[in-house]
């Protein structure tokens, strides 16, 4: 239930400075001037600044309210529970950039993030709860541009155990623009439980050890091989934690799956529109063109296909009107030649309910590649289990003689075979080798429950894989408890599925909703694992570890000792801006394509220029457009830059080149003004203004990747 309360803020706190203590039932604008109260008091906020307020009830698991003010160029919203404790924070400033400064240009964040953290550690200080801690761990890899880079995110600590409560909290230049984080009376019933845990943690242990479940099977031995092996690979049927105050092993799989509401589904996924004919002129075509026209050649007509695939009784096309086809050609499946699809599209109405079905075939020779249904859930059920599997079995035979096939049990057992009201049974037959399962080549088919047509298909299947021979196997003994460990035994507090109890009013108005189970936090001894593991080898019994993505590392340098601009270089590189390949060459004349190239590194994106040939540096070119650094007429890759080409290019694209063209107004103090052109005045006082020059402005002189580099902090450092 939600109620919108538009309240004049100080007469709230006026009604709430009078209401008496023991009232019996508070109004709402007592209520929201309460929570209000405690909110500034929180977070010591100034709301002078605003214009209007305004806040919003919203009563679930517990009451929240939604604050908000509004003034000219600035909104702040708190979300928060009816005792002040924030759960939300946006804040919004609207700080105009100068006329004409080009969006996407980026700057040095104001701050090193030291002031950041300490804004974000005093921040949570205030909010966070007794017996709530955080762990403001920064983020790896280099810094970001434009912005403190003051982000964090994490878990929330509850009495010095991990949860499953999360926050995130961003800082702008010290100050909190964002802040968000779970709280339990909001996610979960029943409180949070005390830390004691007197039930044993090694028993846990081995109690825990004794729910994995492992099956072998071939696998791709890496991501693109063509080399299948075998591997002990995990059961995820269901999984455990161990209750820490009673030892008791709770199915969480089956907890959730208690819990799980019953939920309403439509008539599936609609078909895909039809595609408007399209008449090819036959006159004035490429030869491109007319290489698509032929691949049209020798295709079976629309009425020939339906004839063909209503002959064969399993499609379960009889009632059903062809209400349209569509032809596209692409590539072959498996690097096979091209070829023609075409979708032939079949509608019925069933007691007023409409069905689809689409079937996907060769539209040179028939086969059918592909198909697809939908039809209303919670229909009557007139085909079991059993014999749908024996008619997608006999299907199947018929449809593929030649290949090997074997129902793939672990799908029959991690997933619902039919979820509730369904209108298909769904099956997987993986590829058998060695009387062993290939699940990366399968048939996915799944039978009508109605009338035990074929409801949809679908296959992948690659013949060029060699596979591994079954001798030689270490016992699935063996190969578990390798896998166990690969795990330790964490105690935490975990969201658990629990039965409601009419005892707690919270848990009764869940029941009075049809409920019987809701999240709670419960301390848990549970498996976790740091690494990422697939499985264990069917031959070593090793574990097979797979690595994770690592951050992207801060470019570093082997040529900057000595040189004028290793300050300057190596900034940047904290920010991921520079050049790839470990040398920066700052002594070298510097090319378009060099400064381009520098550029475009304030994406994160950093090159190694003479790594990168002409063709594929369409991307960085592009931004250099985007940006104002240069227009396309003007690329010329390979053109060396003078010193007035660097502060000319970098002040255009940081949006000062219609200041810098105002006449009559710049002066500036270099030892060779006489020699600037009058043209160059105004770039020329502003790059000294900003650091970019001094001394010498040497316009005219040859540039060095160095020299980019430092023009390219001193634009970077501009203030905003």
């Amino acid at each position: 239930m939600k109620r919108l309360l538009s309240l004049t803020l100080a007469a709230a706190l006026l009604a709430a400075l009078t209401l008496p203590a023991a009232a019996a039932e508070e109004t709402q604008d007592a209520r929201l001037a309460r929570v209000t109260a405690r909110v500034k008091a929180a977070l010591s906020l100034d709301t002078d600044a605003y214009d209007s307020f305004h806040g919003s009830l919203s009563e679930g698991l517990a009451p929240v309210w939604d604050l908000s003010w509004e003034g000219e160029n600035r909104s702040l919203s708190v979300s928060a529970l009816e005792d002040g404790t924030v759960a939300s924070l946006y804040r919004w400033e609207n700080s105009p950039s100068p006329a004409g400064w080009r969006a996407g240009f980026p700057s040095f964040p104001e701050n090193g993030g030291a002031e950041d953290r300490n804004a974000a550690e005093d921040f949570l200080s205030r909010v966070l709860r007794e017996g709530e801690s955080v762990d403001l761990r920064d983020a790896e890899g280099p810094a970001s541009l434009d912005g403190s880079g003051g982000s964090w995110s994490g878990t929330i600590v509850l009495n010095g155990l991990p949860s499953p409560l999360h926050y995130s909290i961003r800082v702008e230049n010290g100050l909190v623009e964002h802040f968000d984080r779970d709280v339990p009376e909001a996610a979960a019933v029943g409180g949070v439980p005390s830390p004691e845990a007197p039930a044993s943690a090694a028993q846990a242990e081995r109690d825990l050890a004794g729910t994995l479940k492992l099956r072998l099977e071939y696998v791709l031995e890496s991501a693109g091989s063509s080399r299948a092996v075998l591997r002990y690979v995990p059961e995820n049927a269901h999984s455990f934690l161990a209750d820490a105050k009673t030892g008791e092993l709770l199915d969480l799989t089956e907890l959730e799956e208690r819990l799980r509401r019953d939920y309403a589904a439509g008539n599936g996924s609609a078909a895909p529109s039809a595609r408007a004919e399209m008449a090819a002129d036959e006159t004035g075509l490429t030869r491109a063109e007319l290489e698509g026209v032929r691949q049209m050649e020798g295709l079976l007509s629309t009425e020939e296909l339906d004839k063909a695939l209503r002959a064969e009784g399993a499609y379960g096309l009889r009632g059903y009107a062809l209400t349209g086809a569509s032809y596209e050609s692409g590539s072959g499946k498996d690097g096979g030649e091209d070829q023609v699809l075409c979708t032939l599209r079949y509608a019925r109405t069933d007691s007023g309910q409409r069905l689809t079905r689409n079937i996907t075939v060769d539209a040179k020779t028939g086969d059918v590649d592909s198909v697809w249904s939908s039809a209303p859930y919670g229909r009557e059920e007139k085909v079991t289990e059993a014999e749908a599997l024996e008619r997608a079995e006999a299907f199947l035979r018929a449809f593929f003689p030649d290949r090997s096939l074997a129902l793939y049990q672990a799908d029959r057992e991690t997933t619902p075979r039919r979820a509730e009201n369904q209108p298909y049974w769904h099956f997987t037959f993986a590829r058998a080798v060695n009387g062993l399962p290939f699940r990366s080549s399968a048939v996915h088919v799944g039978i009508d429950n109605a009338d035990g047509s074929v409801y949809s298909l679908s296959s992948s299947w690659d013949e060029g894989v060699a596979f591994d021979s079954a001798e030689g196997l270490v016992s699935m003994e063996t190969a578990l408890a390798a896998w166990a460990g690969t795990y330790e035994t964490v105690l935490a507090y975990r969201n658990v599925p629990q039965k409601l109890a009419k005892s707690d009013p919270v848990q009764a108005g869940l029941m009075e909703q049809g409920m019987e189970y809701y999240y709670a936090l419960r301390l848990t001894y549970g498996l976790e694992r740091t690494e990422n593991c697939a499985g264990v080898d069917a031959k070593t019994g090793e574990p097979v570890r797979e690595e994770r993505g690592s951050a992207r590392e801060p470019l570093a340098y082997s040529d900057l000792d000595g040189s004028s601009a290793q300050a300057d270089a190596e900034k940047l590189a904290e920010y991921g801006a520079g050049y790839a390949g470990g040398r920066f060459r700052p002594g070298k004349s510097l090319t378009q394509w060099d400064l381009v190239a520098l550029v475009y590194s304030l994406r994160g994106a950093a090159l190694e220029p003479e790594a990168v040939e002409r063709d594929g540096r369409e991307d960085a070119y592009y931004n250099a457009y985007r940006l104002g650094l240069l227009r396309p007429a003007e690329r010329d890759d390979g053109a060396v830059l003078s010193r007035g080409d660097v502060v000319r290019m970098l002040l255009e694209a940081a949006g000062y080149g219609p200041a810098a063209r105002l006449e009559g107004i710049y002066a500036c103090g270099y030892a060779d003004r006489g020699s600037i052109p009058e043209a160059e005045l105004g770039l020329a006082a502003i790059a000294q203004a900003l650091g970019m020059a001094s001394g010498a402005y040497a316009g005219e002189r040859t540039a060095t990747r160095g020299e980019a580099a430092s023009m390219l902090c001193r634009v970077l450092e501009r203030p905003a």
